[in-house]
C-alpha cells in the first residue's frame, strides 16, 4: 500500500493532480482543501489512499494526515463512498468537519450534495466519538500559501472543470459559476467551488 508520494506537481486542478515521482506520473483525485494547500507549489508530499477494484485502480490524495483520517472514517460509514467523502471534504475544512460532527450539525451535512437525512444521521452517530481524537493533529501540516492571482475567466474555467469532475452537469455548473463570479468578481477558485457546491 502506498502511504505518500513526494515529487513534482505536473498538473494541479481543484479536483485532481498529477505528481511525478521517479519518472512516473501518478494521477491523484483530491479535495478542494488539498488543492488550496498545494496551490502555487511546484512540488511536495501528498498522503494517499489507494482504491483497488477489479476494473480500476485509483489514488485519493490529501495534504494532511488528518484529512486522510477523516476520509477513511467517512468511507467506513454505510452508504458513504469515496466520491461522497471527497465531496464532503471539499465542502468543509477538516477542522470544520470535526466541529460539524462533534456538534451533531445535521443541517450542515445535509447541505452537501448527495447527503440525505439518513446518511447525515448515520455519519453523526458513527463518527461522533471517533473524530475527537483528530483534534490534536488538525492543521499540523497546514501552512498559509499565497494563491496565484488569476483572471475571473480562468477561475470560471477551473471551477467548472472541477465541478464536472465531481459529477455535476456542465451547463448547470456554468450557470452557477457565472452567477457567483458576477456577484463576487475576483473570488478565488476554491471559494467559487465551495459556493457552487451549496447551490447545485
Amino acid at each position: 500500500m502506498i502511504d505518500y508520494i513526494k515529487g513534482d506537481f505536473v498538473e494541479l486542478t481543484p479536483a485532481r493532480m498529477v505528481v511525478e515521482c521517479g519518472g512516473i506520473g501518478y494521477e491523484v483525485n483530491i479535495s478542494l482543501n488539498t488543492y488550496s494547500a498545494f496551490n502555487g507549489q511546484s512540488r511536495g508530499k501528498i498522503y494517499v489512499y489507494e482504491v483497488i477494484r477489479e476494473d480500476v485502480r485509483l489514488l485519493y490524495g490529501f495534504a494532511e494526515i488528518a484529512e486522510r483520517e477523516l476520509f477513511l472514517l467517512l468511507i467506513s460509514v454505510s452508504g458513504v463512498g469515496v466520491n461522497t467523502a471527497r465531496m464532503i471534504l471539499s465542502s468543509f475544512s477538516p477542522a470544520d468537519l470535526v466541529t460539524v460532527i462533534s456538534e451533531d450539525n445535521e443541517k450542515a451535512l445535509t447541505a452537501v450534495k448527495g447527503i440525505g437525512l439518513k446518511t447525515a444521521q448515520r455519519i453523526l452517530v458513527d463518527l461522533r466519538n471517533k473524530v475527537k481524537s483528530l483534534g490534536g493533529v488538525l492543521g499540523e501540516a497546514a501552512k498559509t500559501r499565497p494563491a496565484a492571482a488569476i483572471s475571473d475567466q480562468q477561475v470560471a474555467d477551473e471551477a467548472i472543470a472541477a465541478l464536472v469532475m465531481l459529477g455535476f452537469i456542465k451547463a448547470a455548473s456554468q450557470k452557477v459559476v457565472m452567477k457567483i463570479l458576477k456577484d463576487s468578481p475576483g473570488a478565488a477558485v476554491e471559494q467559487v467551488i465551495k459556493k457552487a457546491l451549496r447551490m447545485l
